[in-house]
C-alpha cells in the first residue's frame, strides 16, 4: 500500500489569516494520524506565511507516524531539519517568493550541491528525497546524488488528466520504473486529489508515498477530514 502523508500547510494558512491558534496545527496533526494517515508533511518557507519554524519544533514530539519536512535547503532550513531529525527531508528548489512549488531540481546541474546536502542529512539519520520533474535524465541525475528517494512533481499529470488526457501519466510510469531500477524509492506530490489519485496509483509502480495537502484540505471542507482521509487510503490500496 502506498502511504499517505498529509501536508498541513493549509491549516496553518487558515490559522495565520486570523491570528491566534485556531485551527490548531498540532491538534490537526494528531487528528490526521488518528484518522489513518501514515505521515504528516510540512513545508516551512522563509517568510513563514503558513507553517512556522516553531510549528515544526512543536510537531516533532507529537507526530508518531512519519514526519516529512519539505523545503529549499537554505541554511535556516537545514539547521531546523538537522536539529529535529524528522523521518524524511524532501528538498525542493522553490524560490523565496514562490506561491507554491513549481519545478523540480535540475539534478545534473546541481549534482555536487545536492550530494553535499544529502550527505549531511544522511549522516544524521534522516531519509532524503528530492523533488524532480518526470524526465528520465533528472531521475538518473538524482541517483548520483546519493538520495534515498525522489518525489515526482505531479502538477503536469493532474492538469492534463483533468482535461481527459490519460496518457499524461506515461512519463511518471517510466520514471518510477527507472528510479526503482536505480535503487531509489518513489514518492509523488502536487495537485493529486481524490479525482486522480486512484488512476495515478494504478499506473505508477513502486509508489511508496504521496504527499497531499491543498486538494485534501479543500475536499475536507465539504466532506470532513476523517472521511476524505479514509477515501484516500482506500484508493491507495
Amino acid at each position: 500500500m502506498t502511504k499517505l502523508s498529509v501536508n498541513i500547510n493549509k491549516i496553518a494558512t487558515l490559522r495565520n489569516a486570523r491570528g491566534g491558534a485556531m485551527p490548531n496545527v498540532v491538534q490537526v496533526a494528531k487528528d490526521v494520524e488518528r484518522f489513518g494517515a501514515q505521515g504528516v508533511t510540512i513545508h516551512p518557507r522563509p517568510d513563514e506565511r503558513h507553517i512556522r519554524y516553531q510549528d515544526a519544533i512543536d510537531l516533532k514530539p507529537v507526530v508518531t507516524t512519519e514526519f516529512n519536512i519539505e523545503g529549499n535547503p537554505i541554511d535556516k532550513f537545514l539547521d531546523l531539519v538537522l536539529s529535529l531529525k524528522p523521518t524524511q527531508a524532501t528538498l525542493v528548489p522553490d524560490a523565496v517568493d514562490a506561491i507554491t512549488s513549481n519545478a523540480g531540481w535540475d539534478t545534473v546541474k546541481n549534482e555536487a550541491y545536492l550530494r553535499e546536502v544529502i550527505s549531511e542529512l544522511k549522516r544524521n539519520g534522516i531519509r532524503t528525497s528530492i523533488f524532480v520533474d518526470p524526465t528520465l535524465k533528472m531521475i538518473e541525475g538524482a541517483a548520483k546524488t546519493g538520495t534515498d528517494r525522489i518525489e515526482l512533481y505531479t502538477e503536469m499529470f493532474a492538469h492534463d488528466y483533468a482535461l481527459g488526457n490519460t496518457d499524461a501519466v506515461k512519463p511518471y510510469t517510466a520514471c518510477a520504473k527507472r528510479a526503482h531500477e536505480l535503487g531509489l524509492g518513489v514518492n509523488a506530490g502536487h495537485d493529486l486529489s481524490l479525482h486522480n489519485i486512484e488512476f495515478f496509483k494504478q499506473q505508477v509502480p513502486h509508489l511508496a508515498e504521496v504527499s497531499i495537502g491543498h486538494a485534501l484540505i479543500c475536499e475536507a471542507l465539504y466532506e470532513g477530514l476523517e472521511s476524505v482521509i479514509k477515501q484516500y487510503l482506500t484508493k491507495l490500496k
